[in-house]
């Protein structure tokens, strides 16, 4: 039976340890905090973040990173994005030289920039080892074992289909790809468009104001991502289009909760500290924005999520600007 371990106990490290587990593999955990890993480990349970879910005897946790990381085939790493360097510092050392490393995060490094898959090679993984998955993946849905679909992409073809094969089961199938950077600004994006669409939600605004900045986000998206050598039909599958569908549209989602706060009138400060969980949009408008500069390319909406964030933008202000802020013919 494959070890694997997971770092990270929030709800989607949890759900997809959960999900590697019912594809037959003993799962490690580790959780920062000794509460969650002892409830995880003596009740099955991490009520925290999944609750009423249970886990299955398979799945064990610990907050001591040596022994979760000992003898694993796979590494999925599943911390907030902007810790993942740090983390990464403190387990390469217990890393087998042979292991697989897998990023479950969909976020990019403030002040590099640089993608989650780009950090762990800087942090002395070979880019031959690194995979990412992405998806339409809400962890609560996927935990009460709802059916869904993901994609594991790699450079190297071998790994993607490991990790699809080790991330596979009754109610979970994940597809592979080998364009690692759409799959990773594809997860990272549509969370940027969630907040937007949450803010338009928390505002009042209606059906056709969010079909409108879904649509005109995954045009923005898209332009985004082929400019750092994105596949096209990358963005228009499970990691792009699929994943952006979920986020903007479910309850579920941080981001979209995240938004729909900033729609309400809740400064980002306060949005932060209200909120259990990292969502990843609010800490990659930044490096995005900065990014896009870099290419000269045009992001409307996710500016205009960057101007509520820092305040100089009303949230009412927002939404109606998304029409009329490019005289580019629709499809272009």
């Amino acid at each position: 039976m494959t070890h694997i371990a997971v770092l990270g106990a929030g709800s989607w490290g949890t759900t997809f340890a959960k999900v590697l587990a019912d594809g037959g593999s003993e799962v490690m955990v580790w959780a920062r905090r000794q509460e969650i890993a002892r409830e995880i480990r003596d009740t099955n349970r991490n009520s925290d973040y999944l609750p009423g879910i249970n886990l299955p005897k398979n799945l064990g946790a610990t907050t001591d990173m040596a022994q979760v990381l000992q003898g694993a085939h796979q590494v999925y790493l599943a911390v907030p994005s902007q810790h993942l360097r740090a983390n990464l510092r403190d387990a390469s050392a217990h890393i087998a030289p042979d292991a697989l490393v897998v990023s479950l995060m969909k976020g990019v490094e403030a002040g590099t920039g640089l993608r989650m898959s780009e950090v762990i090679a800087e942090e002395g993984i070979e880019t031959s080892r690194i995979a990412v998955v992405s998806g339409p993946n809400l962890a609560l849905e996927i935990a009460r074992e709802q059916p869904t679909a993901a994609v594991a992409s790699s450079d190297n073809a071998e790994v993607a289909s490991a990790v699809a094969s080790a991330a596979t089961n009754p109610y979970f199938k994940t597809f592979i790809n080998t364009d690692v950077v759409g799959t990773e600004f594809g997860g990272v994006l549509k969370n940027l468009i969630a907040v937007a669409v949450g803010i338009a939600d928390g505002v009042g605004y209606g059906e056709n104001t969010k079909a409108s900045i879904i649509t005109r986000g995954l045009a923005e998206i898209s332009a985004f991502a082929a400019a750092f050598g994105a596949k096209p039909q990358t963005m228009s599958g499970l990691a792009g289009l699929g994943d952006l569908i979920a986020t903007c549209e479910s309850p579920l989602s941080r981001n979209n909760t995240a938004g729909r706060l900033l729609g309400q009138g809740h400064s980002f400060t306060d949005v932060v500290a209200t909120m259990n969980q990292t969502a990843e949009g609010l800490s990659a408008v930044k490096p995005v924005l900065d990014l896009a500069a870099s290419k000269g390319i045009a992001m409307p909406i996710v500016t205009q999520v960057g101007q509520v964030l820092d305040g100089s933008r009303d949230p009412r202000e927002l939404a109606p600007h998304f029409a009329t802020d490019s005289d580019t013919p629709e499809g272009e």
